[in-house]
């Protein structure tokens, strides 16, 4: 898939994939120039979760900035750039992330397209704060000539039978066939313990998030490059569309998970939450009830 790499403890050549147990920039340095067309990830936030050391915010800067440097490289002319990220929290005062990272990128010659707003209905309750409910994704081209890929990501349309009433489309629909673009904001569930997907890891997030990315920046066999790819998410959405990926991560354990989720992907076992699933709403579901009994 990738010529000369030294990978550990799993490459799959059945599913084009590569699981590098090790850090990131060990991964990330033996991918040759131009040939990712998308490097998607999550990083760690620096908050002190298991899977990371929480260092002075500056060291914390300076090392993403390095591997921000990497994606940059190995990202192709006409490929994209997304990194997902939330707050980073000191003595209870919260910064945005993608606020501190923005000029990295910017300073590197890439072109922000969409700072995508992932809405989620789950989450810790803060009680000197309204409660946080909502990430981001950076999306950064290297170029003006760059894929994207929209009809495979459109959503319904809330009037899908809508015509034109006058004019010389009267008559025709006045929205796209195959549905609208799914805007900047996107409402996708996270991973919660009832969630088809969840693992052991703490900060999942969902496989239809990446799928978007994935659909909408890449075509049929390209590669797609995870730096932080923990239990495979990125892996599972790129291989459910054709497409090679690697990725790397320090902690073995969440590898072997990533390992067996792509194993029951092809054996056909896996479970994940369907792409464009309509959310489960308690209180239409309640209100559904309601002038059921009335009636």
């Amino acid at each position: 898939m990738i010529n000369n790499i030294k990978f550990s403890e799993y490459y799959s050549d059945e599913a084009n994939v590569i699981l590098y147990h090790g850090e990131t920039l060990e991964l990330l340095s033996q991918i040759p120039d131009k040939t990712a067309r998308l490097v998607v990830t999550s990083p760690p936030y620096n908050i002190g979760k298991e899977y990371e050391t929480r260092l002075p915010l500056s060291e914390y800067l300076k090392h993403q900035e390095a591997v921000i440097k990497e994606a940059v490289r190995i990202t192709a002319d006409n490929g994209s750039i997304c990194w997902q990220v939330g707050n980073y929290i000191e003595k209870g005062s919260i910064i945005p992330l993608d606020i501190l990272l923005f000029p990295i990128f910017s300073n590197l010659g890439l072109k922000l397209r969409n700072r995508i707003i992932w809405h989620f209905g789950h989450g810790l309750h803060a009680k000197k704060r309204f409660s946080g409910r909502y990430e981001v994704i950076l999306w950064f081209t290297k170029t003006d000539d760059y894929i994207f890929n929209l009809d495979p990501v459109r959503i319904p349309q809330k009037y899908p039978n809508k015509k034109y009433f006058k004019g010389p489309k009267k008559g025709q629909l006045s929205g796209n066939p195959l549905g609208k673009n799914p805007s900047d904001v996107w409402d996708i569930p996270n991973v919660k313990a009832n969630h088809p997907e969840k693992t052991i890891h703490p900060a999942q997030f969902p496989i239809e998030l990446v799928e978007r990315l994935v659909l909408s920046m890449t075509n049929k066999n390209d590669l797609v490059v995870d730096p932080f790819i923990g239990v495979g998410t990125t892996a599972i959405a790129a291989l459910l569309h054709g497409r090679r990926v690697a990725g790397a991560d320090i902690i073995k354990e969440y590898l072997d998970i990533a390992k067996q989720r792509i194993n029951d992907l092809i054996e056909g076992k896996l479970k994940w939450r369907p792409m464009g699933k309509p959310i489960y709403n308690p209180a239409q579901n309640i209100k559904s009830k309601t002038l059921f009994q009335q009636k």
